[in-house]
């Protein structure tokens, strides 16, 4: 049997204010065939009850609630909704609307093209942020455009989660990061120094509409910094 085209990864936290209106978001926008793994790590998670509602009162067959085994944090969510997932391509989406749902079919459409990674880009010609910490966004800014100019990846935002992986080279690829969503950028710069093909296209990043973000900028700033450098250093030849 052919693979499902698209396998959407859905970390949440206590998303029942903003959750449905993801889905719904995803119900109308994209259109090649999917599912959808909205992984928790807790059973009291709010997320749960409303999600569950909402699969009933829709009728939805492809949204799957998944418990997250390998330990808290939003790092291992994402890596269980990697180990589950057995589609063609694989995508991690934000639950709080931030992500631009608009842009996934044409993100598919470039791994179908024979891209391994797709990039979501806020700071490509025609990408665009709207709304979030000032100092948050100078640093995500600064760190994708200087890697681009430094190493020649070939993405100008490289701290995005919005990415869509090709699924066979998640499940080669070994997962380093201990820390939250630069799971992301380490993926991407293990395959770019191994040579995968990745591309961008623009998409709009929005702030939250509700609930309180677990980004935890401070903590997870020296994980980032890890895998940039592993760039540069790669690319200068001190990483084989």
């Amino acid at each position: 049997m052919d693979k499902l085209p698209l396998d959407i990864i859905i970390p949440v936290f206590n998303e029942k204010d903003v959750i449905v209106s993801t889905l719904e978001e995803i119900r109308s926008k994209v259109l090649t065939s999917h599912r959808i793994f909205i992984v928790y790590d807790f059973e009291a998670d709010n997320t749960i009850p409303v999600v569950k509602e909402y699969i009933q009162s829709s009728k939805i067959a492809n949204i799957i609630l998944l418990k997250n085994d390998y330990g808290k944090g939003v790092i291992n969510a994402i890596k269980k909704g990697f180990h589950a997932s057995e589609a063609l391509a694989t995508l991690v989406v934000m639950g709080d609307l931030s992500d631009d749902l608009s842009v996934v079919d044409s993100m598919f459409s470039k791994i179908k093209e024979g891209y391994d990674i797709v990039c979501g880009s806020r700071y490509m010609r025609g990408g665009r942020q709207i709304g979030g910490p000032l100092f948050k966004g100078f640093l995500s800014r600064m760190a994708g455009l200087s890697l681009h100019w430094i190493t020649k990846i070939p993405t100008h935002d490289i701290s995005n989660s919005f990415k869509m992986y090709r699924t066979s080279l998640l499940k080669i690829i070994t997962i380093e990061s201990t820390g939250g969503f630069e799971i992301g950028l380490e993926v991407l710069v293990k395959a770019f120094v191994e040579g995968y093909k990745i591309t961008e296209i623009p998409s709009i990043w929005s702030d939250r509409v509700a609930g309180k973000s677990n980004f935890k900028l401070l903590k997870w700033l020296p994980k980032y910094l890890k895998w940039y450098l592993y760039a540069i250093n790669s690319d200068f030849g001190t990483i084989k």
